[in-house]
């Protein structure tokens, strides 16, 4: 009986320090603010927006053309340019995928600029803002298939605003347009987006 008395005792102040505990973690951590998610923070396909443009039609085998590639950046966010100001931050890169068809010219990456920000006051980072435009340089071979042709892309890059970071993506996506044969006439299309393009690999 004695045994059980002492057992029991032993629970109820195991229980009652426990309790106590608890509540002692409770209201102290009440007085540490968690750090909360902002509330405009959305998800990184919403921050950025990319749209893409061919610059011939139709495009011919053998004939250089282009693809540009314009991201619009959500006010108050931004990505890291292609050479970052750090080397822990993500660059923004942008990879084809393309079909054995196709040769890849060059990529060009647009210039970034020199930012200041509340996690970075004394060094400022080459960020990309607003909108800015990724162009590939492309050729396709005498041997492609003719017709409705895609290549498909991957624009990797981390978006952040002046507190948060988004977690890195990849976000596909494709260029479409039809190839004609080797001396087809074609026309040079959305001049607006590739005369006014300013390259800095």
């Amino acid at each position: 009986m004695m045994r059980f008395r002492r057992t029991f005792g032993f629970c109820l102040l195991s229980l009652f320090c426990g309790g106590t505990a608890f509540v002692m973690f409770g209201n102290a951590a009440s007085n540490f603010p968690l750090p909360q998610e902002p509330p405009n923070l959305s998800n990184a396909s919403a921050v950025v927006k990319p749209h893409i443009f061919v610059s011939l039609d139709p495009v011919p085998r053998a004939r250089e053309f282009k693809v540009a590639v314009v991201v619009d950046i959500a006010s108050g966010f931004h990505m890291n340019s292609h050479k970052p100001s750090e080397e822990y931050l993500i660059a923004t890169t942008l990879t084809p995928k393309l079909p054995p068809e196709f040769e890849l010219i060059d990529t060009i990456y647009p210039k970034g600029q020199l930012e200041k920000f509340s996690f970075s006051p004394n060094q400022p980072l080459d960020v990309y803002t607003g909108s800015v435009t990724f162009l590939l340089r492309l050729s396709a071979k005498a041997a492609a298939t003719l017709g409705p042709t895609e290549i498909p892309m991957i624009l990797r890059y981390q978006a952040c605003n002046d507190s948060t970071c988004l977690p890195p993506v990849k976000f596909p996506l494709s260029a479409k347009f039809e190839l004609a044969k080797e001396g087809t006439t074609s026309r040079e299309i959305h001049s607006e987006v590739f005369s006014r393009l300013v390259p800095a690999r």
